[in-house]
């Protein structure tokens, strides 16, 4: 499966008004970052990718911990919809680099393992595979996102981990709602900003419901 989508615009530091008016009336959003690693406090944000359910896909390369209004202004709104794969780590990053406060807030990794409990495998590579019979290249995952210049292999990258994102969702929503799931899972996301509160304060790595 292939979704139609315009090439991807790259911007520096923040979108552009014309960006921002068309993610503003846009229902839901897909949305994923790039960091130099996995340590929110360590490893700086480098990039923000977003995509639309009309395949009009942006890529924000954050050279810098800066302000960046109009990007806080359309990830805080509350009537678009944000969908991550993993928000947990997306939205803790968002906040502690950018001061953004994401919201509301879906994620496809908990949709998937409140939904999908006949398998372990709950990434994005395994979901669009299962859905679509996609065979997504995670090649680059691990390159430098801090560079001056994205490769093209980069873009291409940044650009796939969203343009399936809200087909994944629905998929995901349509199997939550047949099994009677869908207010757990909406719960558990409702609770993430709480969780990241948590993650940034020190309690990452504790579960703080064990006995």
């Amino acid at each position: 499966m292939n979704l139609p989508v315009h090439p991807p615009v790259i911007l520096l530091d923040d979108l552009d008004e014309e960006r921002l008016q068309i993610y503003l009336n846009s229902p839901q959003l897909a949305v994923d970052t790039e960091t130099r690693g996995l340590c929110v406090r360590r490893d700086r944000l480098c990039l923000v990718q977003m995509c639309n359910a009309e395949g009009v896909v942006t890529l924000v390369k954050i050279r810098e911990e800066r302000e960046t209004p109009r990007l806080k202004q359309l990830l805080e709104f509350h009537q678009v919809e944000k969908v991550f794969h993993f928000a947990r780590y997306d939205m803790a990053t968002l906040l502690y680099w950018l001061g953004i406060q994401v919201y509301p807030v879906y994620c496809t990794k908990i949709a998937s393992r409140i939904g999908r409990t006949y398998t372990d495998r709950h990434g994005l590579k395994d979901l669009t595979r299962e859905f679509f019979g996609v065979d997504m290249n995670k090649d680059q995952q691990s390159s430098d996102w801090a560079s001056e210049t994205l490769s093209p292999e980069q873009q291409q990258y940044a650009a796939n981990d969203v343009t399936l994102l809200l087909a994944v969702r629905d998929k995901l929503e349509a199997i939550l709602r047949r099994e009677q799931r869908d207010s757990l899972a909406r719960a558990c996301m409702d609770f993430l900003s709480v969780r990241v509160a948590l993650d940034l304060a020190g309690w990452e790595g504790e579960d703080i419901f064990a006995h």
